[in-house]
């Protein structure tokens, strides 16, 4: 194999597994070692860098950095990432003097957008501080789309969304609320140099079976339509008895707040079996607890109407199974069910829908209803045209729309400085010894065997009462620290220089999980299974060096190395050297 060029800002990024998990790529264990110094406000801006909205994303973020994290491979519960992204949230101080200054003098650059979810506040929020002049039409009342409208108050309360939605808005952008864009060719007349459509997936799908008209749709709802009734206060109580259809967030979010708004007997039923759910495992966990039953292998076949009146829905009960190639297959068994019910809430899928885009207007869809959008810069067919958030690719969650809203930000303003899109920036990164004295760093580097800390929780009986009282509570700032501490730093990277090797074997007899390996160098899949643990994870890099004095090489297995530090203590020639590592995505008007 050839030596490994550290110098490719994608190789220690790679390393940093929660980091590069993220898709706006925040550097965690960065703020998280701020959190353990006290430092919180500096933590949250870190977070408010990357991610927009730290407060939000501290409580309903899906966590795709929490699966990645390296802690997870030496017990079995990664770091708490995301609740503690919430302790910086909840413990900074303010904030607005270190918010970036708009120039009053604007750039001549004018952009609108549409939907003010988080991908078009995060656009805003990259492009006002470069003097654009931004206009944002929004259909309800308030800025935050699906965050405000879809997710309940006892899970992200009201007062979190607008203090952090605000400090975008304070930015000076100007807002239309109330205003439902209803045709994209006017505001493209309007003299806009570009428009970003961030207008979220705005519909639920719907189940039109045998029963259906004879309610009327009274009482057969679609989830997110009804949840945003709730938020917005057209909606303040349930009936009795409730049926959930749909195993994801939305189902697990329509049935709790149910429960909240006076339902009895609230039941969420599924096709599929529990294990297959697509609800995060903590949200289907907070569910049960709230003794809210989840009955699996039920395939929805008609509803009970009596008298114009709902009283029930009847399932065949199935056998779910997956074939050779990975399809859903489910098998009547021939026996129904009949479960009763006032309501029923269809969380079954969202979708995407643009009556509003004129069909002359050079933007291509695709067969499912999706304007084409390029991944990388989310530019659509119409040059002027960029998509972002749910609009682009279809219902995923808040941190991959700030993503794509920092991307599509980037790609406006290249657009308009006459730039290639396609030719994007390098991330900003740097390497820093932490080398403070032969034994001392400027990190703990010492590995704790702290197990991750639960969440508090508001008690159940009083929380099944109000759909405003958010039900956890938060890490105090000791369980926080003792959290913190189990973060094993791994932007702090071992860096080898060859030159200074004399192959003494130090590094090798210290390790602790054996991911060092001196030996001949051959290619990566022999190479992978002689050393001294064989590296099996393809998905992560070994570091090969240079050719030492022997004509071997030192191996490191990136997927195994715990970051300890123990290598760099104990090496005689400093080969080994404990660096830390920093990457920045490059937003607009960086590059």
């Amino acid at each position: 194999m050839k030596p490994t060029d550290v110098k490719n800002p994608e190789y220690f990024h790679k390393v940093v597994d929660c980091q590069f998990a993220c898709p706006s790529h925040t550097p965690v264990p960065e703020y998280i070692r701020l959190i353990a110094a006290g430092r919180y406000t500096d933590a949250y801006m870190i977070n408010w860098e990357s991610n927009v909205f730290p407060g939000i994303l501290g409580r309903t973020c899906d966590r795709p950095c929490e699966p990645a994290c390296r802690r997870g491979r030496v017990e079995d519960k990664p770091v708490a990432i995301c609740r503690l992204k919430r302790v910086c949230a909840d413990f900074k101080d303010e904030i607005k003097d270190r918010l970036p200054k708009i120039p009053k003098q604007k750039n001549g650059h004018r952009v609108a957008l549409v939907g003010a979810g988080p991908s078009s506040l995060t656009v805003a929020r990259d492009l006002m501080p470069l003097g654009y002049e931004i206009d944002l039409y929004e259909a309800n009342a308030k800025a935050g789309g699906f965050m405000r409208s879809q997710i309940p108050s006892f899970r992200l309360p009201e007062k979190v969304i607008d203090e952090e939605v605000g400090y975008i808005l304070d930015m000076g952008v100007k807002t239309f609320f109330n205003k439902r864009v209803e045709s994209l060719k006017q505001l493209l007349d309007n003299g806009y140099d570009a428009v970003f459509i961030g207008s979220g997936a705005p519909t639920g799908r719907n189940l039109k079976l045998p029963g259906y008209e004879a309610d009327g749709g009274k009482n057969i709802r679609i989830g997110v339509e009804w949840l945003a009734d709730v938020a917005f206060g057209h909606r303040t109580e349930a009936p009795e008895n409730v049926i959930v259809l749909g195993g994801g967030n939305t189902a697990m979010d329509c049935c709790r707040t149910a429960l909240r708004l006076g339902a009895k007997n609230v039941k969420v039923l599924i096709r599929t079996p529990l294990a297959s759910m697509l609800a995060s495992p903590w949200e289907i966990e907070d569910t049960q607890a709230e003794g809210i039953p989840i009955i699996e292998n039920h395939n929805p076949i008609e509803y009970v109407v009596e008298d114009g009146k709902l009283v029930g829905m009847k399932f065949e009960i199935i056998v779910y199974s997956v074939d050779k190639d990975g399809r859903e297959v489910f098998t009547p068994t021939g026996e129904t069910d009949i479960v009763a019910c006032d309501l029923v809430l269809l969380a079954i899928g969202q979708a995407n829908a643009f009556p509003w885009i004129e069909k002359d207007l050079g933007i291509e869809f695709n067969n499912v209803g999706l304007a084409l959008v390029d991944p990388v810069t989310h530019q659509s067919t119409n040059p002027r045209v960029f998509f972002g958030g749910d609009a682009a690719f279809g219902p995923r969650n808040i941190i991959t729309a700030v993503a794509q809203g920092h991307a599509a930000a980037l790609s406006i303003d290249m657009l308009l400085h006459g730039q290639d899109l396609h030719v994007r920036p390098d991330p900003g990164t740097n390497l820093v010894s932490q080398k403070m004295g032969i034994h001392d760093w400027s990190y703990a580097s010492m590995v704790t065997e702290e197990e991750r800390h639960a969440v508090p929780h508001v008690d159940l009986r009083e929380a099944i009462h109000s759909h405003k009282m958010e039900v956890e509570l938060g890490f105090d700032l000791e369980t926080a620290f003792e959290e913190a501490q189990r973060c094993l730093n791994c932007d702090v990277e071992t860096v080898f220089t060859a030159e200074s090797c004399i192959e003494c074997d130090a590094c090798i007899d210290i390790c602790p999980v054996d991911c060092l390996t001196f030996t001949e160098n051959s290619e990566e899949a022999e190479l992978r299974r002689k050393l001294n643990v064989p590296a099996y994870n393809l998905s992560q890099d070994l570091f090969i060096s240079k050719n030492l004095a022997t004509g071997r090489v030192m191996v490191k297995d990136e997927d195994m190395c715990l970051h300890c530090g123990l290598c760099a203590e104990r090496c005689p020639t400093s080969a080994w050297d404990m660096q830390k590592f920093l990457y920045m995505v490059t937003k607009a008007g960086q590059q």
